[in-house]
């Protein structure tokens, strides 16, 4: 016969109640001393902020890559990202190198850059991957966006995003071939008027901003704000990362 739980059956109602066991005494804790009261820790005091005028002089290249060490650049924390390593003699000379990952891998610059009226160089290779082995985030004015090269099977070049659209369906979207251990030399202006890139000598974006909404596409790819380069499932090299500010827009 099935008994519910916490039921007692007829058997157990017909036995008699054991004894409480005996408890031995009650021993009073011994006294603990009182809990230091903490210090206050004063706050650091907040980062300087960064004076562009002497750190980018205008018209003046200034490397990003001291091409000694990985100093002011991090690996962005994306979900299963590759490695990220300085080399000192990769092809002839110093770079970075972001090692394939499950989806994207990346560096996120530490330092302030312009937000706007500035130009930007970078020599980079893909090693080995079927997908943009360069992301490149950058500032323009208050928002962000990625110039994407390489990507959607290996061939995209554009802007993500742009009223909304990524890279791969907007007026920026174009073709390229890319070779695996091959350098490509990649360029970005960025002014009130537009947003303009090369790859090498051809001019592949020339964006004029006047009605344009320009926006990060969503997703991962938002952890390389204000300034990163990121690969997807695709490893890379990077060297030569340079940038200068260029005189006010409109001005002579």
């Amino acid at each position: 016969m099935l008994t519910l739980a916490g039921c007692a059956s007829p058997e157990s109602r017909s036995q008699p109640t054991p004894e409480p066991a005996a408890q031995p005494p009650k021993t009073r804790p011994a006294v603990q001393p009182a809990a230091a009261t903490p210090v206050p820790q004063s706050k650091p005091a907040p980062a300087p902020s960064v004076n562009l005028d002497v750190k980018f002089p205008l018209n003046e290249w200034k490397p990003l890559f001291d091409g000694v060490s990985l100093s002011g650049w991090k690996a962005t924390d994306f979900a299963g990202h590759g490695d990220v390593e300085f080399k000192k003699d990769f092809k002839g000379g110093p770079a970075i190198i972001l090692e394939q990952g499950a989806a994207l891998s990346g560096i996120t610059f530490t330092n302030g850059t312009p937000k706007m009226d500035y130009e930007m160089n970078i020599e980079a290779a893909k090693l080995l991957g079927g997908d943009f082995f360069c992301g490149l985030t950058f500032p323009v004015d208050e928002s962000f966006c990625t110039l994407v090269v390489g990507g959607w099977g290996g061939s995209v070049v554009g802007i993500s995003s742009v009223d909304g659209a990524d890279a791969s369906m907007n007026e920026t979207t174009k073709y390229m071939k890319f070779e695996n251990d091959q350098w490509y030399r990649i360029r970005i202006r960025v002014t009130q008027k537009k947003i303009e890139s090369w790859i090498d000598q051809e001019k592949f974006v020339d964006l004029e901003r006047s009605d344009k909404k320009i926006s990060m596409r969503l997703g991962e790819i938002e952890e390389s704000i204000p300034f990163g380069y990121a690969t997807w499932q695709t490893s890379a090299a990077i060297r030569d990362f340079k940038l200068r500010r260029l005189p006010p827009s409109g001005s002579k």
